[in-house]
């Protein structure tokens, strides 16, 4: 695994139709994906999270800290204070 790299995963997602989720450890609060349409990706002012914007208001901040796997498809995030893991997976446009 490795970190955050602002760069690559712009490259992967910004500009694609994505599903994303939030999961906690255990997998008790699975939260159902939602498509969505990732406008931007930048560091939030404090420099500890990375945020993804899905238009100039909503987000979701993934600490910057957290351990990331990249796959074909599909880019997460583990972070180990929360438990949480940050899905983005890209879907195929039929």
């Amino acid at each position: 695994m490795e970190l955050i790299n602002l760069q690559h995963l712009s490259e992967f997602i910004v500009s694609a139709a994505v599903e994303v989720a939030i999961q906690d450890e255990d997998g008790e609060d699975r939260a159902p994906f939602i498509r969505k349409e990732v406008t931007k990706v930048e560091l939030c002012p404090d420099q500890t999270h990375v945020r993804i914007y899905f238009d100039q208001q909503r987000f979701f901040a993934v600490p910057l800290g957290s351990s990331v796997l990249f796959e074909e498809k599909q880019w997460s995030a583990y972070d180990q204070s929360s438990k949480l893991t940050y899905i983005i997976r890209r879907v195929e446009e039929q």
